[in-house]
């Protein structure tokens, strides 16, 4: 008999899923967000709507501008981040109290991002849409817990 999955690791497996969308060429993130057992939102980093994405295009828009940049520069960057996006997906009221699972792996390899947590831009939002905590996937079914006043 095959084991049953524990919850926070399938709402985690539908954000990998949701992060298959992603257009970016060099990190594929995903996000749900889940309320009272329910998915609420789901997003993907990806050009704002109606604007030609870096998949599109055939370069990274950022890498072009910042070639050096490494961590940061997110100014030049074409994406809206996947926890945005799932956030102006949804009604505050659906939100309260809610958690937002992440998930971002690499594009040449497929391997999790190892420090995948949300940006200080994006924890903002968190913060305000009054989601109680943040889960992040670090490898295959490890997860790192963040509550919103780790958050800060």
């Amino acid at each position: 008999m095959a084991t049953r999955i524990d919850k926070e690791n399938y709402y985690l497996d539908i954000a990998e899923t949701v992060a298959s969308r992603a257009t970016c060429l060099r990190k594929k993130y995903g996000s749900v967000i889940v309320n009272h057992d329910q998915i609420i939102a789901t997003g993907y980093c990806g050009a704002p709507r109606g604007r030609v994405n870096c998949s599109d295009l055939g370069y990274c828009v950022k890498k072009k501008l910042l070639p050096n940049e490494r961590h940061g520069g997110y100014d030049a960057c074409r994406s809206v981040h996947s926890e945005q996006n799932a956030i102006i997906s949804s009604s505050r009221q659906e939100m309260l109290g809610g958690t937002l699972y992440l998930v971002g792996y690499r594009t040449e390899n497929h391997d999790y991002e190892e420090g995948a947590a949300p940006c200080l831009m994006c924890r903002k939002l968190i913060i305000n849409s009054r989601n109680r905590k943040s889960n992040c996937k670090k490898k295959q079914r490890a997860i790192c817990c963040l509550s919103s006043t780790r958050l800060d």
